[in-house]
Parts: structure tokens; sequence; C-alpha cells
């Protein structure tokens, strides 16, 4: 197997390595956006189920009341509020840098990811015009479409391996990989039109990959558009460090080019290793379109993952699922109940049915609102009777309140932090102090998410 084989190889295996944290995250985003009722569990029957068809099974009609919507936009305003609209930035390369990327933008919907999915990831690119003039551009990158290496240092100094995926039109392949030689285009063309299938299944063979297990890497959902799988190694190469005696400068040269200048009497060599990032585009056939090493000597990904306790990740989300569930089961059985208790249960003798009604017919009369049910009297002296129970209290009420509550204490989402629970005879300073130590529940994730913001623009500005 090539060196280049054994890259894509370790690629795969990290992409495979994010599987949790990819479960994760759609469990999360499903949870944020409303969709709370698609749990999957081993019902008493041991039938798989989601929790929605449970429910419904049994007679309730689930009920969502959707709050951690409002936590994570709660947060991602307070950010707006306390950070970027009060920043001021003095350095006028990165105020320009912010203006240019519109990074306020990019910066509240890469934290709403944070919150979401515990990681926030950018990458920085040269974009250079027709002069030669290069600007630089900020990206937010998807999740799913990301991959790395396990590590465990929360900076992501021990990362050795990352890439991302990549779906693009042949237009913009080209241009991307081309370099500006036609011949190279049509080869990247011909490449992508020749048995695809039959070749992607031949390279996982190759790599002892599952072709099928592994489907978001190798192929693309979207017809009109080509895979191609971007992966940046940290790799090691020899080199001589050249000391000129006359000038006191220093320079790294590759072992090949020091045979020439080992005749100089004013200079002095050593032997020594340096590492870089190396990147390399790949084809889901194992073709590799264009490689390069990393200008700067770092690559473009900026990523942070919160918090990362023995390579885990586990996001704020996360951490209020299990409440939010609750409450909605609760209001759900409240609402069962108000329905029940309002409506009662009717007791139906036998012997009163009319002739030509069926017990379906009764029952859909007997739901409608002003639904007139007839019985005859004559055939028995039983007639329909409806029953009601006072629901009103049965302690779901004082569940629901604590759920809050515990939701408030879980999330560190506060009243004062949403505006909420101010006292009208209170003074605005004692109403600031509670704010204040609101924001100190979430204080560790805004340092966290800042320091990815600095680490951004180091990269950005050098």
């Amino acid at each position: 197997m090539t060196h280049e084989m054994m890259v894509l190889r370790r690629a795969y295996e990290a992409w495979m390595g994010g599987s949790t944290l990819r479960n994760s995250r759609a469990r999360n985003k499903r949870f944020t956006f409303g969709d709370q009722w698609s749990d999957v569990s081993l019902t008493t029957d041991r039938e798989m189920m989601t929790d929605w068809e449970r429910f419904a099974r049994c007679g309730t009609t689930p009920v969502t009341n959707n709050l951690i919507r409002q936590l994570v936009k709660t947060i991602v305003g307070r950010f707006r509020y306390n950070v970027i609209n009060k920043e001021k930035i003095a350095d006028t390369d990165l105020a320009r840098l912010h203006d240019e990327n519109d990074l306020a933008e990019l910066d509240s919907r890469a934290l709403e990811e944070f919150l979401i999915s515990g990681c926030c990831i950018q990458r920085v690119d040269c974009d250079s015009d027709a002069a030669g003039q290069c600007s630089k551009v900020v990206t937010n990158v998807n999740p799913t479409r990301f991959f790395v290496n396990a590590f465990i240092d929360p900076r992501g100094r021990d990362c050795r391996l990352l890439g991302q995926l990549h779906d693009l039109t042949i237009a913009e392949l080209m241009h991307r990989v081309a370099g500006g030689s036609r011949r190279k285009a049509s080869w990247v063309r011909r490449l992508y039109s020749d048995q695809v299938d039959s070749r992607i299944a031949a390279c996982c063979t190759q790599l002892g990959a599952d072709s099928q297990n592994g489907m978001d890497f190798w192929y693309c959902r979207d017809s009109d558009r080509l895979r191609a799988i971007e992966v940046w190694t940290l790799e090691s190469r020899e080199v001589m460090v050249c000391h000129d005696k006359r000038t006191a400068q220093l320079e790294v040269i590759p072992v090949s080019q020091a045979n020439k200048m080992r005749g100089n009497p004013h200079l002095s060599m050593r032997w020594d290793v340096q590492w870089h990032w190396h990147c390399r585009w790949f084809t889901p056939m194992g073709d590799v379109l264009i490689e390069y090493d990393a200008d700067g000597g770092h690559h473009p990904f900026v990523m942070r993952f919160y918090p990362l306790i023995d390579g885990e990740v586990h996001s704020l989300v996360e951490d209020v699922i299990d409440q939010q569930k609750y409450l909605n089961r609760l209001i759900s059985l409240v609402d069962q109940a108000m329905m029940s208790s309002a409506k009662g249960v009717l007791l139906y003798p036998e012997t009163a049915l009319p002739d030509g009604f069926t017990w379906n017919d009764v029952r859909r009369v007997w739901s409608s609102p002003g639904g007139i049910l007839p019985y005859s009297p004559t055939l028995s002296e039983a007639r329909p009777e409806q029953i009601q129970a006072n629901a009103s209290d049965f302690g779901a009420y004082d569940m629901i309140n604590l759920q809050l509550k515990m939701l408030e204490e879980v999330s560190g989402v506060h009243g004062a932090l949403q505006g909420k629970n101010v006292a009208t005879g209170g003074s605005s300073s004692l109403y600031k102090m509670q704010s204040d130590n609101a924001d100190l529940a979430l204080t560790d994730i805004y340092d966290t998410f800042n320091a990815f913001r600095r680490q951004r623009d180091t990269l950005a500005l050098h």
C-alpha cells in the first residue's frame, strides 16, 4: 500500500471515529429545533418504537414545549450584546478582517453550533485576486463534514491528521485543483466519469474499509456534485540547518541541497528533523488530485471541542435534554388529564344501543361537540351515563415547576439572565448584580469560545 493510500485510510478511520459525536450532534439538533419525540427505546414487549409512537399508542397526544431553543437564543443574544456590540478593535488589520468576513454573524452561528454540538470549527484561507493580492477568508465548517484524529489536548496541539469533505461542481473542483492547466482539468473530469462506483468499491477493498457503513465519507448525495476529500497530515522531513558565519544568518534547507554547499568554509551545518503540515486532495477512488505544504506552516483549521475530557465532548444542550423530555411528558399527561376530566367516560348499556348504530357510531357522536346520541328506553331501563372526575390537582403542576427550576439550574441560564424575576421594588444595581451572578455560570463557555476566536484571529493575521 502506498503512502498516499495509507493517509486516506487514516482519514477514513478518523471519520469513522467521529461517528459518536455526529450522532450526538444530530440528536441535540433535533431537540434544539423542536423534534423532541424521536428517541427510540425498547418497550416492555421487546419492541423498538419512538417516544411519539409510545405515547400515541397509549391514547396520549404528545405535546412539545421547546425550552431548549430559548436557552440557546438567550446565550447567543448575551454574547452579541456583551461581546460583539461592545467590542472595540484597535488593530486596523484585525478590524478589516472582521468587517470583510462579517465575523459578528459567523461567530454568532459558530457559538450556536458550540452550544448544540460542543464543537466549533472555522477555517482561514487565502483568496488571491487577479493582481496577486491575498485576502483572508474565514468560513464556518459543518462538523458533519469534518474529521480529526483522536486527541486529548483541549488546544488541539496533539492533532496529527484532520480534514474536510467537499461536495463541489465539476467547474469548482477543476478551479481548485487544476492550477490553470487545461490538461489537468481534463484529467480530473475523466476521473469522475469512468465507473466511479466500481472504482470506489475497489479502493475500499484495498484499504480494508466498508463503503456501506462509511457511505457519507465516500459518496456525495447530490448527483450534480462531486466528492473530494481534503486531508492534512503533520509530517516530518530531514533538513540541514546552515549557519552563515559572516552574516550570522540561519537557513533551513533540504538534505538534497546540502551537498552543493558543503565546500563553503563560511558555513557550518547540522542535521535536524522538521515538522510541517502537508495537504492532499483525494478522489473517493483513491487518486491524489493535488498536494502542497501549508502556507505559513499551519493547517487552515481552528477548532474547539467543549468540554474535551478523555477525548469526549458533551454540549450544553445535551445536559438539559432529560429535563426537556420530562417536561414534555408531564405537560402531555396534564393535557390528557384535562381532556379526560372535561369529557369524562361514557357508560352505555348494550341493551340501549339503537337499531343501525355501531359502537364506532356512538364513539363518533359522543366525541363531537353538540352531538346527539339517541337511545331506546323501551329496550332497557338503563340509560347512558357520563362519569367525570376532577383531575385538577394530582401533583403534576408542582412537578412542572420543579422541572422548570431544574432546567435553569442545569443549564446555568437563570431568570435574571433572561430578564425574568425582576423585583419591581429593587434597585438597578441589585438587578445588575443578579445578572452578573447568572453570567458566572456561563463564563467557562464564553471564555473557551473567545479563546477560539483569538486563535482564529492570530492565524488570519499571520
